[in-house]
């Protein structure tokens, strides 16, 4: 068994253009997330998905200087790059995770993964029923599983998103939720506007700029600042048919 994280990433961005390469406490958002994503335990190899376009060319150098794998593919249909990737690695199972996370943690991913290994689903995350922040979302599919959304989606959302297809046709994958004790689905650590990016540089600030940042002292870090995340309680997420 071959378990591969796969990152995608580009430069296009409807709310906050070019955000992958915005810097983030003295380096830039995706060398945060590669970074993170490496610490994360039981899997085998780290994958940047990318697309062809020229204006993704900056996200190939930055791979280069992060010593990690570039994959680039189409831009729009992100299942159709994910699938590629994941054959050219010889991944067995897929991590998915986004560049759009800097915060992702270690020890949540973990656990999503562990309970993939242990269960055997075709499919595993903690997106489908909400209890973490949002920005610390695990998704964990078989090759098998993928191969088949990548031959049955149809729909330009099913494609853009990569695994709506297999979450939303429960007869035909096993699925498995992953849900914390506590439900923290309040909190936003995701980066996808202005506001965000002010709330990621705030916390980064406070945490020393590194990246040894656990979501848990993050959480205690909120409850003395309450006010750190007001700064984008209020951004709504994008509908999944929004692209």
């Amino acid at each position: 068994m071959k378990i591969v994280a796969i990152i995608q990433a580009r430069m296009g961005s409807t709310r906050l253009p070019g955000k992958v390469m915005l810097h983030l406490g003295g380096d830039t958002v995706l060398a945060r997330v590669v970074r993170r994503v490496r610490r994360i335990g039981l899997i085998d190899s780290v994958v940047v998905a990318t697309s062809n376009d020229k204006n993704d060319d900056v996200i190939v150098d930055e791979c280069r200087r992060l010593d990690v794998q570039c994959f680039r593919g189409e831009e729009l249909d992100v299942l159709d790059r994910y699938y590629k990737a994941a054959q050219i690695s010889k991944a067995s199972t897929i991590v998915r995770v986004t560049s759009d996370c800097p915060l992702i943690e270690p020890e949540v991913s973990e656990r999503v993964i562990r309970s993939f290994l242990d269960r055997k689903p075709d499919y595993a995350s903690n997106t489908l029923t909400r209890s973490y922040p949002r920005g610390l979302d695990t998704e964990v599919t078989t090759w098998e599983a993928l191969t088949r959304a990548w031959k049955g989606a149809r729909r330009d959302y099913q494609r853009v998103h990569v695994t709506p297809y297999i979450y939303e046709n429960p007869d035909l994958f096993v699925i498995e939720q992953v849900v914390n004790e506590d439900d923290y689905n309040e909190y936003r650590w995701t980066l996808d506007t202005p506001d965000d990016l002010a709330f990621l540089r705030a916390v980064y600030e406070r945490m020393g700029n590194s990246d040894q940042i656990y979501w848990r002292d993050l959480l205690e870090l909120l409850k003395r600042e309450p006010e750190l995340a007001e700064l984008n309680s209020h951004i709504q997420m994008k509908a999944l048919h929004e692209g």
